[in-house]
């Protein structure tokens, strides 16, 4: 008899869990500040900036679940938030719906399933992004605190994040040979 993992009762609870609906201006301000850091990050990227300026006032929405984010393309080629009643030429639908199995394809570094509609051209300025621009936190954070502590924090970050996607790895490979980890 196979024993049940924990990681399968964590994906059933989250599963199952209904979706909180916070506040709309909750909702806004959060998306105002990843729109500021999403922007700060492809400000650092100067061919970033360049491709998206061809795609200039082009409105691309990301969804996953209840959850939905629009932005707009600027001239500059930043982002900006979308007006509410903005026809999306692109639209990026997470299809996975587990919180746990998202997360989980996020560690081990695959691109988690997503369905794209609108924009040819758009989806794959959009897929160069994610695949070629990175944000340098050590930087960042050096910045703030100075080179060796800054150093010191990343490769602290960096030595987790390499134990849990090797965690999840060896847990991925339970689930498939259908053993328990």
């Amino acid at each position: 008899m196979a024993n049940q993992s924990p990681f399968s009762v964590l994906t059933d609870f989250f599963q199952n869990l209904p979706s909180p609906t916070p506040p709309a201006w909750v909702v806004e301000e959060s998306q105002r500040r990843v729109v500021v850091l999403l922007n700060h990050v492809l400000m650092q990227e100067p061919e970033a900036m360049q491709r998206l300026q061809r795609h200039a006032a082009r409105v691309v929405m990301a969804q996953w679940r209840s959850f939905s984010f629009t932005v707009q393309v600027t001239p500059a080629g930043l982002l900006d938030l979308a007006e509410a009643a903005a026809t999306p030429d692109l639209t990026l639908v997470l299809t996975e719906e587990s919180p746990f199995a998202l997360g989980q394809a996020l560690m081990q570094g695959a691109k988690p399933p997503v369905r794209i509609e609108g924009d040819v051209q758009l989806a794959a300025e959009v897929n160069w992004l994610v695949d070629n621009v990175r944000w340098d936190m050590e930087e960042d954070l050096s910045r703030v605190v100075g080179d060796a502590p800054a150093h010191m924090l990343a490769q602290a970050v960096r030595t987790l994040a390499s134990g849990l996607r090797t965690l999840v790895g060896r847990k991925a490979s339970a689930d498939a040979s259908g053993t328990s980890a």
